[in-house]
């Protein structure tokens, strides 16, 4: 894969309670496969997460950014560009929420209160970028499939945790509905078989760089399989 590459879709264990590798080294792997830059999406209150319900809105969202804060000090010594954002979750569906920070999450504490199209419509309309993950997944504990194709930006057509009859419905389902086309590893520890992501001609600077590449259709969404761990 030519070009620079980034990782949309990573959880640390920090935060996420499904992590399985720390923020500092999900960092240096990705340093090590050549990406420029990832995202960090741990699982929000309403997800997998490890920060506690019965703190302060203001503690909570200080140790939910914890796992990002550490991924991006860890990043500049190594020279790999970390952004922020966060996986929001209803029932089993999730949305990557992108292009917002800390202090919007501060100054808004009934985010959890909202209906979820409600929360789609605030974060949209306050300049986030949102991107239905995995909107095929099938597992125990997942009552239904549920596609809110009004309320997103983007679909991941590609994540390579998931099964190839999966994404290649996510795929069907954003191009029936002309929505943009992403991909990412969903990585919770590191090395795994494959990864995803989009490949750019040009790195950016930013996340917004990184959102206007993918809304002005810049991003290739590619698959890149890894040799076997020795």
């Amino acid at each position: 894969m030519s070009g620079y590459k980034y990782e949309l879709h990573t959880h640390t264990r920090e935060v996420s309670r499904c992590g399985a590798i720390s923020a500092v080294d999900l960092v240096r792997f990705y340093k090590k496969m050549g990406f420029s830059g990832l995202c960090i999406t741990d699982h929000f209150f309403n997800g997998n997460t490890v920060v506690p319900h019965n703190l302060s809105w203001e503690e909570r969202v200080n140790l939910f950014c914890v796992g990002y804060e550490t991924a991006r000090e860890e990043g500049k010594k190594v020279g790999i560009d970390v952004f922020f954002g966060w996986e929001y979750s209803y029932h089993g569906t999730d949305f990557l929420t992108y292009g917002l920070d800390k202090e919007w999450l501060l100054g808004h504490p009934e985010v959890l209160d909202l209906r979820v199209s409600e929360y789609l419509d605030l974060v949209r309309s306050e300049g986030g970028f949102v991107v239905h993950a995995h909107p095929f997944r099938e597992s125990g504990y997942i009552e239904m499939i549920r596609l809110i194709p009004r309320k997103v930006d983007g679909v991941e057509v590609v994540n390579a945790s998931r099964y190839d009859f999966e994404n290649e419905r996510a795929k069907e389902y954003a191009q029936v509905y002309g929505l943009l086309e992403v991909a990412g590893s969903d990585n919770h520890r590191g090395y795994q078989e494959r990864l995803g992501g989009v490949c750019l001609e040009k790195p950016v600077q930013s996340l917004q760089e990184l959102i206007d590449a993918i809304r002005d259709k810049r991003a290739e969404v590619f698959v890149e399989y890894l040799p076997k761990a020795e």
